[in-house]
């Protein structure tokens, strides 16, 4: 049979233990549906509408409270938790994700490699953007997973890239701000990622009033499978490899593709 995945919508605040709880509800929901993998939006570790100096004190370790919180969701029930952190680095914070299994283990992480300097916002004041590398995937449901966070799915280099390590399931979590045509660029950007890569995108983002919502996956050609809307949820799908391989028989774009993908600075 093959496994369910889960996106989980939800607006995270101030308050981390309060996110945990709120998270812990939406897992439930995800394991009585059948899933073995759920996917929370960036920043579900603490988030406040403007960024500052609370947020460098809100920050913790990959293996702190947060995590640790992760890890007995994900125990209690038999998931893979994926999920967006503030991440202590010296005087200022990473926008990191963090995958975690059943049993407690740190499957990947991911720091965001593009930040939100656009549209008004200027995240680098207080984040420092990942360090160029090998992606870190794992594997699930006969699927190989990669990582990327919100604004990197702008880039489509940072997708290829975790192709190109072999992923064919992308995770998104996301806080998309709301605002002029913002959800058209949202839907348009990760079917783009999907199609063009021939891969299951599954994204995560925040509920508004502040997110944009619409948290999603879409299968290797553009279809979206499941779809929540405005409200704090859970949507669950059933991806499958042999579609990915029915696909690029059909598409062989990755195949024929003659550029490759090279970091910068």
């Amino acid at each position: 049979m093959v496994p369910a995945l889960a996106v989980a919508q939800f607006a995270p605040g101030s308050d981390r233990d309060a996110n945990l709880t709120t998270m812990r509800g939406l897992a439930e929901i995800a394991a009585h549906r059948g899933a073995t993998l759920i996917v929370f939006p960036e920043y579900s570790s603490y988030f406040t509408p403007t960024m500052g100096p609370d947020w460098m004190s809100a920050a913790e370790p990959v293996d702190g409270p947060f995590a640790l919180g992760l890890a007995v969701i994900a125990a209690e029930f038999g998931l893979t938790v994926v999920a967006g952190m503030l991440e202590s680095v010296g005087d200022k914070a990473s926008n990191t994700v963090i995958a975690v299994a059943s049993d407690g283990v740190r499957l990947a992480s991911y720091r965001k490699l593009h930040l939100y300097d656009a549209f008004g916002s200027k995240e680098s004041d207080w984040i420092v953007p990942g360090a160029h590398g090998t992606p870190e995937t794992f594997a699930w449901g006969g699927f190989t997973v990669g990582l990327q966070t919100c604004y990197d799915v702008r880039f489509p280099e940072v997708t290829r890239t975790l192709v190109d390590a072999g992923a064919d399931l992308v995770l998104v979590p996301a806080e998309w701000v709301r605002g002029p045509l913002k959800e058209f660029h949202w839907r348009t950007l990760l079917t783009a990622r999907a199609i063009e890569n021939t891969i299951y995108i599954a994204a995560a983002d925040h509920a508004p009033p502040i997110g944009a919502g619409n948290s999603m996956v879409l299968d290797p050609m553009g279809v979206e499978l499941a779809t929540i809307g405005e409200a704090t949820d859970v949507a669950v799908a059933w991806p499958e490899p042999l579609r990915i391989e029915t696909v690029r028989q059909t598409n062989p774009a990755l195949r024929l593709r003659r550029f490759g993908t090279t970091p910068t600075l």
